[in-house]
C-alpha cells in the first residue's frame, strides 16, 4: 500500500514548520518534504528580531508584523512545551538610530535623550550616537536556531513525517488539481500541498513564482561579559542582537548574489568595524563563527500567501527578512485558508495572483 497524507509542506524551515504543527492540531496527517536538513536554510541563518518598525518594512505588513509579534509568548510557549527544549526568547526592547531628517519627517515615538542612552546601554559610544536620533521600542528577539530546533522536535512529536535531501520537481496536477509532488528519489501523494520552499519556491512546477535568493552575510562574537550589550541594537549599516549566554549577533548584508552562500572576509569586518563604532568595548570580544543565509525575495518586498490557480495547491513564501517574525501568524492564515475559512487578517496584497496574471 501507498502511504498518503492530507498535506504535503514543501521546504521544512520556520515558516512549514509552524504551518505543519497548524495544520496538525486540526486533524490532518502532513509530511514536510525538504531538499536538505529541516530549518538549516534562511530559518538557520537568521537574526530573530521581532521588529515591526515602521521605517524598516512594507506599508502593507504591518498588520501582519504587529499580530505575529504579539503572538510570539504563547508561539514559543507551545513549542517548548511539546519539544521539551529552551528556546532564547528576550523583551529587554531595541534602541533604533535613524537621520534625525526621518525622525523629524515621520510620526515616530519621541527621541531617547543621551543621558537615558547611556543608563540603557553603558558601552555605547557617546561620539557615533550623537549625531543619530535614538528611539526604544518595546521589541522582543528570539534565537533562530533554538526556534527551529525546537519546532522539529515539537513536529515529530506530533507524529508529522519528515522526508530530509529530498529535492522537490513539481507538484503533481491530475484533474486539473494538486494529488502530490514528485522528487528526485521518488513521489507522495496529498490532496493538499503548500509550497513554503522559500528562496527555491519559484523553481516549482507548474507556476512561475517570482522569489530570488537575497544573500546576506553576518558573524557572531562572544562578549566579554554577558551584559555588555542587553538591548537589541539597530543603527544604519549594522545591528547587534544580544542573545542570553552572551552571544552577540552582527548583521547584515543585502546582496543580489544568487545562490552563493559564501562569506566574504572583507565584508565580514565591514560588519565587525560597523558594531565597534557603536560599541567599541566589543573589541575585547571573540569571533565565534560567520555565515550567509538566503533570505527569499519578491519583486515588491512582499510574502506571497493563499491558493494558486491550481486547486488545493497553496503558496506561503517570500517572506524576506521577516520569516521568523511571521512565522506564527502565516501559519495561522494559511490554516484558515487551507480550510476554506475567510483569514483573520486581509491577504488581498499577498495573493498569488499578483504575480501570474
Amino acid at each position: 500500500m501507498v502511504k498518503r497524507w492530507d498535506a504535503i509542506i514543501i521546504g521544512a524551515g520556520i515558516i512549514g514548520l509552524s504551518l505543519a504543527i497548524e495544520l496538525n492540531k486540526r486533524g490532518l496527517r502532513v509530511l514536510l518534504v525538504d531538499k536538505g536538513e529541516p530549518g538549516r536554510e534562511a530559518s538557520w541563518a537568521a537574526g530573530g528580531m521581532l521588529a515591526d518598525f515602521p521605517l524598516e518594512m512594507p506599508a502593507a505588513l504591518a498588520d501582519l508584523a504587529r499580530t505575529s509579534a504579539r503572538m510570539y509568548p504563547e508561539f514559543v510557549h507551545e513549542l517548548e512545551d511539546e519539544s521539551r527544549m529552551k528556546i532564547d526568547l528576550r523583551a529587554e526592547g531595541t534602541l533604533v538610530f535613524i537621520d534625525p531628517a526621518l525622525h523629524r519627517d515621520n510620526a515616530l515615538p519621541a527621541a531617547v535623550t543621551l543621558t537615558s542612552l547611556a543608563k540603557l546601554e553603558p558601552n555605547l559610544s557617546s561620539s557615533r550616537i550623537s549625531t543619530l536620533t535614538a528611539l526604544s521600542l518595546n521589541e522582543r528577539s528570539v534565537d533562530p536556531r533554538d526556534l527551529t530546533a525546537a519546532a522539529v522536535a515539537a513536529a515529530r512529536h506530533r507524529g508529522i513525517d519528515f522526508s530530509s535531501g529530498d529535492q522537490i520537481l513539481a507538484v503533481e496536477v491530475a484533474d486539473g488539481r494538486a494529488v502530490g509532488v514528485r522528487t528526485t528519489k521518488t513521489q507522495f501523494a496529498a490532496g493538499i500541498v503548500v509550497n513554503c520552499a522559500g528562496a527555491w519556491a519559484g523553481q516549482i512546477a507548474p507556476h512561475n513564482l517570482p522569489t530570488r535568493p537575497v544573500k546576506g552575510q553576518m558573524l557572531c562574537v562572544v562578549m566579554p561579559q554577558r551584559e555588555m550589550v542587553r538591548h537589541v541594537i539597530r543603527t544604519p549599516n549594522a545591528y547587534l542582537i544580544p542573545r542570553s549566554d552572551g552571544r552577540l549577533v552582527i548583521g547584515a548584508t543585502q546582496e543580489e548574489a544568487g545562490f552563493d552562500k559564501q562569506t566574504v572576509p572583507e565584508t565580514i569586518q565591514k560588519l565587525h568595524r560597523a558594531a565597534l563604532e557603536v560599541v567599541p568595548k566589543l573589541a575585547e570580544a571573540r569571533i565565534l563563527e560567520a555565515w550567509a543565509g538566503l533570505r527569499p525575495g519578491t519583486p515588491d518586498a512582499l510574502p506571497i500567501l493563499g491558493a494558486t490557480p491550481t486547486p488545493r495547491y497553496f503558496v506561503a513564501t517570500g517572506h524576506f527578512r521577516d520569516g521568523i517574525l511571521l512565522a506564527p501568524i502565516t501559519a495561522r492564515v494559511m490554516a484558515q485558508v487551507i480550510a476554506g475559512e475567510k483569514p483573520g487578517l486581509e491577504l488581498t496584497a499577498f495573493g498569488v495572483e499578483r504575480f501570474l496574471r
